[in-house]
């Protein structure tokens, strides 16, 4: 059982260690949430995560012989970093598992550590079998991202922080993969603040705990196709469940669309730079703006995120903001058409990004052509003055 006399020890243990992360008030999340709204900001922590907290936790209680025989892990990347900090500084072997496609600054910052990093399978719970099955062969000790009491009681040490930070807190709404930092948060809570509301979050296309919840008992994700990868946790993990179980936690689901656009709020307004899976909380917040008590405070878990990555989701973020538009327009394939095309959006006011022709199709003329264009606006409704432009100019729009 993991309570907050855990917790608390747990924060000791971390003193020097895990950084105080700060809070930050977030006028632009507040104005859209309908409270005010301060931000956890983990993306801050050493490692980049929260997730040195759990790691390091139950890394410094192994005996002698454990720490003699080293430490394997299984992560998408941000448990794999927090395992490999815990290990240089207390001076443990470790070997870690990764997703063939886990993000490239993840990986190098692991390696960077210090850790042996083994590319295996396509998602955590594949390489996490293959670190089961290297512990079962070398002798190492397994640290579970999340699935053991050492480390949601690390994990839990969060909310010490919250309380202390923003004694009047009435809400902490929390990213949920496999359900340690939000069993660790709750089990805090529930004795030291129990007036306190956790709500926890997952992406729509990697939801486990709601099913799972229902039925009172740990149910496998129907899929796992969510850019939040840090999240993306096939089964939750038994002893995060007791917990999550037992205190009825909340969960809500956040889309894709919802989750890049909080990733570009948080970067644009609050001037902070977190991964898909780190901004889940901010996305709830905006998917459902005045269902939440305020203060709130909404944790920002992680801040590491491949900048290859970062370009597709500000994109995404931008065109489910209103701020990127496709238009599709059929002109005549002509000398100076196309020209004239880029003139009359360049008079409207957006601002071309690619263009592309199609000169094949079933409702095409043969001396007609289709022109994608992707255009940046200012918002909505200069999206709708872009089409009523084009349209009154004598086009044939189409958005995409």
């Amino acid at each position: 059982m993991t309570g907050l006399a855990e917790v608390v020890a747990a924060a000791r243990l971390l003193e020097g260690v895990a950084e105080v992360t700060p809070v930050q008030l977030s006028r632009a999340v507040g104005h859209v949430a309908g409270v005010d709204v301060w931000l956890k900001c983990e993306n801050l922590q050493r490692a980049g995560s929260f997730k040195i907290r759990g790691a390091y936790v139950r890394m410094s209680r192994l005996t002698p012989d454990e720490r003699a025989r080293g430490v394997v892990a299984a992560s998408a990347g941000n448990h794999a970093q927090g395992v490999a900090l815990a290990a240089r500084l207390l001076g443990i072997d470790a070997v870690v598992y990764m997703p063939v496609d886990a993000a490239l600054p993840k990986i190098a910052a692991t390696r960077d550590y210090g850790a042996h990093v083994e590319l295996v399978g396509t998602t955590v719970d594949e390489a996490l079998a293959h670190a089961r099955e290297h512990a079962e062969r070398t002798g190492a000790v397994l640290v579970h991202p999340f699935d053991h009491a050492d480390v949601v009681a690390g994990q839990g040490t969060v909310a010490l922080e919250i309380v202390e930070q923003v004694p009047d807190v009435a809400t902490v709404v929390v990213p949920v993969g496999g359900g340690g930092l939000a069993a660790g948060i709750v089990a805090a809570l529930a004795e030291a603040r129990p007036d306190v509301r956790v709500v926890g979050v997952q992406a729509a296309r990697a939801a486990a705990y709601p099913a799972s919840l229902r039925a009172h008992h740990p149910v496998p994700a129907p899929e796992l196709r969510t850019m939040a990868d840090g999240i993306a946790v096939g089964v939750p993990g038994t002893v995060p469940f007791e917990v999550l179980d037992r205190h009825h936690l909340e969960v809500r689901t956040v889309s894709e669309e919802d989750i890049s656009r909080a990733v570009l709020l948080v970067a644009e307004r609050a001037k902070l730079l977190v991964e898909p899976s780190g901004a889940v909380a901010v996305a709830a917040l905006m998917a459902d703006p005045g269902a939440f008590d305020g203060p709130v405070v909404a944790l920002l878990s992680g801040g590491n995120i491949d900048p290859q990555v970062l370009l597709r989701v500000v994109r995404h973020g931008l065109a489910s903001a209103g701020r990127f538009l496709q238009v599709r327009v059929r002109i005549d394939d002509r000398p100076g058409a196309l020209a004239a095309l880029l003139q009359d959006l360049a008079a409207s006011g957006g601002n071309v990004m690619h263009v592309s022709h199609v000169r094949t199709g079933a409702d095409l003329a043969y001396d007609q052509v289709t022109i994608e264009t992707q255009v940046e606006t200012k918002g909505p409704e200069h999206c709708v003055q872009v089409l009523q432009r084009l349209r009154a100019a004598g086009y044939e729009v189409q958005p995409d």
